[in-house]
């Protein structure tokens, strides 16, 4: 398992403890893995969710670190999105 994956689970459990995502998302890491948030937090996974984000490491090292905004990331074609849009734009205010 990554390092990358564990130190991210735990910065995003972090930044949800304030609640407000109320689904189920899972941030595919190119090579590395994934890492699933739901009600229950989030965690290094590839358990099923309502919407995928795709992107690599770097990509993903910025988003939780609040570096690259999410939207930006998915308009230049660095983040993909599988699934409830709407859910990802919920997601991506609550990591901003």
């Amino acid at each position: 398992m990554s390092d990358f994956l564990e130190k991210a689970a735990a910065e995003l459990n972090d930044k949800l403890a304030g609640g407000g995502f109320d689904g189920s998302a899972k941030l595919s890491v190119a090579d590395l893995g994934a890492i699933v948030l739901d009600a229950n937090g989030a965690r290094v996974s590839d358990d099923e969710a309502d919407v995928t984000l795709t992107a690599d490491q770097e990509t993903f090292e910025g988003i939780v670190s609040g570096e690259v905004n999410p939207t930006s990331a998915f308009m230049t074609g660095k983040l993909s999105v599988d699934g409830d849009m709407g859910l990802a734009m919920k997601l991506a205010s609550v990591l901003a």
